[in-house]
């Protein structure tokens, strides 16, 4: 698979890791514990917490090929913890 190949894919979960977060903090969550109604955060849940180890994973592989620092790579995987932190790293470092 070619290294923009791997670019593109990498982006789209960025991108879906995002808002699988977003859906998770203010949707999912606000029905769980405002209104007693804890399916949403179970599906966007799992969801997101398997978007979130393919970024992570993806992050590791994109290391070398992209030829980031260090600190680049802790930036990338830090992003991954910030509501918005996916679209920064989309932006800046893709």
């Amino acid at each position: 698979m070619s290294l923009d190949a791997q670019v593109k894919i990498f982006k789209w979960v960025s991108i879906l890791e995002g808002i699988s977060f977003l859906v998770l903090l203010l949707i999912a969550m606000p029905l769980k514990y405002i209104w007693d109604a804890p399916q949403m955060v179970q599906s966007v849940g799992m969801a997101h917490g398997i978007l979130f180890v393919t970024y992570i994973f993806g992050a590791l592989l994109l290391f070398k090929p992209l030829e980031w620092s260090y600190k680049t790579l802790f930036i990338v995987c830090a992003s991954s913890v910030l509501p918005l932190g996916p679209f920064y790293v989309e932006k800046k470092y893709l």
